[in-house]
């Protein structure tokens, strides 16, 4: 079994319904969800002209193989909703895989770490919050590390609401 951690994000509907229904999906697929994070409300990164984003990252177990679970998560969010017409767009869901054990993999589907984790705070401060030694493969580097070495987290607001608790109370 591999320990993932997963980012989930959308800024589109019900934005805590959806992070609640991508979980129960997640796990349903075949990752058993050992943390969750608090849920952040994020500024739009990329593209500023859209409604803030609910975040928050995951911690799982999985005997899936990287590209499956690229596979299973993209299905989970074709079924939600998400459509790719606008990069960084608005979305139901997003969900992306931080990190795969201390695998490194850079092909043409998947990079494993995620290539922009290191540079965003929306990511690094849930990770920090259930997991700030986790260490980053590439960059040698623990989540905690990685936060410290960019701007302090503006646009990223601590939304409260669904702890792990209360998320799973909302299946």
């Amino acid at each position: 079994m591999a320990i993932v951690y997963l980012s989930l994000g959308g800024n589109m509907g019900d934005r805590a319904a959806n992070l609640a229904q991508a979980i129960e999906q997640i796990e349903a697929g075949g990752v058993s969800i050992t943390r969750l994070s608090s849920v952040y409300e994020t500024e739009p990164v990329g593209l500023p002209d859209q409604p803030w984003f609910l975040n928050l990252v995951c911690a799982g177990e999985t005997s899936l193989a990287p590209i499956d679970l690229l596979d299973m998560l993209q299905a989970i969010e074709t079924e939600m909703g998400r459509v790719r017409t606008v990069r960084w767009g608005p979305r139901p869901i997003d969900v992306d895989i931080l990190l795969y054990g201390d695998l490194i993999l850079d092909s043409r589907r998947l990079t494993i770490p995620h290539r922009l984790m290191a540079d965003r705070a929306f990511v690094l401060v849930p990770l920090v919050e259930i997991a700030a030694d986790a260490v980053h493969p590439g960059l040698k580097a623990t989540a905690r590390e990685l936060l410290s070495r960019i701007e302090p987290a503006s646009g990223v607001e601590y939304w409260g609401g669904l702890t792990q608790r209360s998320l799973r109370s909302q299946r």
